[in-house]
């Protein structure tokens, strides 16, 4: 089937040498400009997703997708809740657990934590802590044992490691309604590390049954703490999964707890892709340039064509079809250019810092030393798509100027 006049002619343009150097360059240039903005586009937000997946990952070892608590009167027998809870769909696991601000202290040194006490069998379960272990053994807490593992910043902070001992205070109301501070002695038993600064540096955990012992009489548990299939449905299955246990439950997911976190990284992801997006926006002035040029040179075929017979509209097309397939040529190319890095981060920047003996995450600096990397189809079509609309919309001025050309006025001088 034979293609249309206009697109026909505007190929030929697209592949014909200009008679103007420079109208060729800029031609040239902002296909280069589309192409190097719709690459950066892909890499740098592939890298975002592989940093916010590796946050995400490391905020859910300690942290639980979900949490139910706040119901002493059921929590009080809490086996038969979790067992419930677990039987659930969608339910991946459940450990009970006890929470409660304290004060640790070694001799002059004193940093306030949040000792949790856990289940070790049922912690494997909903989290990853055993695997993020610098030294010790979580296995080591067992009821009675009075060990404890903290995180590797609080550690420092209070100067102990495995084998020390550390004092612990936590405030407890007792019957006649007076806070009295209750302390007991715990051995350092373990270190861990997750790279997230509010375990590291805040967090203690102790045996379930340790930590009762240390809040004087209540004997029920804080809650129970959920891990789903998925992750992302944890508002969702948060909620059925109170419901199911039977109401009177506070439900909290992780989404709610880190919401400034998420929203941060929300918020620079945007600004990013705004900033990089300049990069093609000024790549399709330059299409409008470069056009403005092509048809103040082709004013004359302008004029012929018309002459001929051939309608605004085709005239439109044809300019239209020359920019376009610039568009199109530089989109296609900055898709693969970087599919092409996101997809070998790995292996580039360790081959430039060995070059170039520098470190872009400095392992003395970053808990995360290696760059990582997630393409999303989604990021990659909504990128080609927006750089191909705009290449479109900086066609339409010069190609409407085209169209709009008199064949007499044109003429006249030749």
């Amino acid at each position: 089937m034979p293609l249309p006049l206009f697109l026909l002619i505007g190929l030929r343009y697209v592949r014909a040498r200009s008679s103007q150097f420079f109208v060729s360059f800029i031609t040239w240039v902002s296909m280069l400009g589309i192409c190097v903005g719709v690459a950066a586009l892909i890499t740098i937000l592939s890298v975002m997703n592989g940093f916010e997946a590796e946050g995400r990952a490391r905020l859910l070892s300690l942290a639980s997708h979900a949490t139910v608590s706040d119901n002493p009167a059921v929590l009080a027998d809490w086996a038969p809740v979790v067992a419930a809870a677990q039987a659930l769909p969608g339910v991946a696991g459940a450990a009970p657990y006890v929470e409660r601000q304290a004060l640790l202290t070694r001799d002059a040194e004193m940093s306030g934590a949040l000792v949790r006490g856990i289940d070790p069998a049922a912690e494997a379960s909903i989290s990853t802590i055993g695997q993020s272990m610098v030294s010790g053994d979580l296995q080591q807490l067992f009821p009675g044992s009075r060990n404890i593992v903290l995180g590797r910043v609080l550690a420092y902070m209070i100067s102990v490691n495995v084998g020390d001992s550390v004092t612990v205070m936590v405030p407890v109301v007792g019957a006649d309604g007076v806070l009295s501070p209750r302390i007991q002695r715990f051995t350092v038993s373990g270190i861990f590390e997750v790279g997230i600064q509010e375990h590291d540096g805040g967090l203690a955990l102790v045996h379930l049954r340790d930590a009762l012992a240390l809040q004087g009489g209540e004997m029920a548990a804080t809650g129970i703490r959920l891990k789903f299939d998925d992750a992302f449905a944890a508002p969702r299955l948060a909620r059925e999964v109170a419901r199911q246990l039977g109401g009177g439950f506070k439900v909290s997911d992780w989404t709610q707890e880190n919401a400034s976190y998420l929203r941060a990284i929300r918020i620079e992801k945007t600004m990013m892709t705004l900033l990089l997006l300049l990069i093609v926006a000024v790549a399709a002035f330059n299409i409008v340039a470069a056009l403005v040029m092509v048809v103040t040179d082709k004013r004359t075929d302008i004029a012929i064509l018309r002459t001929l017979g051939m309608k605004p509209v085709s005239i439109l097309g044809v300019f239209v079809t020359q920019g376009v397939v610039i568009g199109w040529l530089g989109a296609v190319l900055g898709v693969g250019v970087g599919l092409a890095l996101a997809l070998n981060v790995g292996s580039i920047v360790p081959f430039l810092e060995h070059a170039f003996s520098f470190h872009i995450m400095d392992p003395a600096v970053f808990y995360i030393t290696e760059i990582p990397s997630i393409v999303e189809v989604a990021d990659v079509v909504g990128i080609a798509v927006t750089a191909f609309g705009l290449t479109v919309l900086a066609t339409l001025y010069p190609a409407m100027r085209a169209a709009r050309t008199s064949p007499a006025e044109a003429l006249r001088y030749e």
